[in-house]
């Protein structure tokens, strides 16, 4: 396995950890993962024991939160979130940011709830961020990769990637991958209120204004492979939905329109 790399941003960056255990923050956001969610936190706190885990729902009609109800009910470190109905990735990942803030964490690592991003790589991943601000686990560096993907998917995530690297001129391999470990104290530094995505273009926007307030963003080389159980929420729809916003903002950054 080949050591995380990082790339600067251009500004200031976030304080120091802790001299102390970091708290650490796992957020899953979920919508119709019964089959998976269990399994998953079982898994994450074989790697992260002391770690709490949020689960972010959006009123799942198979009952994924009440699962995490039930599991919160006997272990403190299960924490939910349940939301009216389903608002979106973006702003499910955006609560458990605002959550991580107000209640004193020092880490926020979050992942998938379908095993794509599996737990295994996470002490890989938070080793990194004693160097960097956000570690993103990236599918496109030296020993990354994904497993049983489709073509055209291979071919429009490198599309959309290779895009982001020109437009937000943000020298990172991965944008759009959403197992990422950010540093709290780094996130208070970053104007989330501009963030304008509230889709599956949130990942890009979101380490775009990270960047841009400083980060320093490093990657861990991870397998994506396919969900266990349950089916996909990409839709046609909501893919040209965010590469529309992607193309937005990234041709007002290209031409210098685009503030922190």
């Amino acid at each position: 396995m080949s050591e995380p790399s990082g790339s600067p941003g251009p500004g200031a960056q976030g304080p120091p950890l802790p001299a102390r255990e970091p708290r650490i923050l796992v957020t899953i956001a979920t919508y119709n993962e019964a089959g998976n969610l269990a399994p998953l936190i079982a898994e994450i706190h074989k790697f992260l024991p002391h770690a709490d885990v949020l689960v972010i729902d959006d009123n799942s009609p198979d009952g994924t939160w009440k699962i995490a109800e039930e599991l919160g009910a006997t272990d403190p470190r299960v924490k939910l979130i349940k939301r009216p109905g389903k608002l979106g990735l973006g702003t499910a990942t955006l609560a458990g940011m605002n959550y991580a803030m107000a209640n004193g964490y020092d880490l926020l690592q979050n992942m998938d709830a379908d095993f794509s991003h599996p737990p295994r790589y996470l002490p890989g991943i938070l080793a990194g961020m004693s160097k960097n601000d956000v570690m993103i686990g990236s599918r496109y560096v030296q020993g990354g990769g994904t497993e049983n993907w489709p073509l055209p998917r291979r071919i429009i995530s490198r599309a959309v990637n290779t895009m982001v690297r020109f437009l937000f001129r943000m020298p990172v391999k991965d944008a759009s991958g959403a197992y990422r470990c950010f540093r709290v104290g780094m996130l208070r530094t970053v104007p989330l209120d501009r963030v304008r995505s509230r889709g599956y273009s949130f990942q890009q926007e979101v380490l775009f204004r990270c960047y841009k307030s400083g980060a320093r963003i490093g990657e861990f080389p991870i397998i994506f492979e396919n969900r266990r159980a349950g089916a996909s929420k990409v839709n046609r729809k909501e893919a040209i939905r965010s590469i529309s916003m992607l193309l937005y903002i990234g041709l007002r950054n290209f031409f210098g329109l685009e503030r922190k």
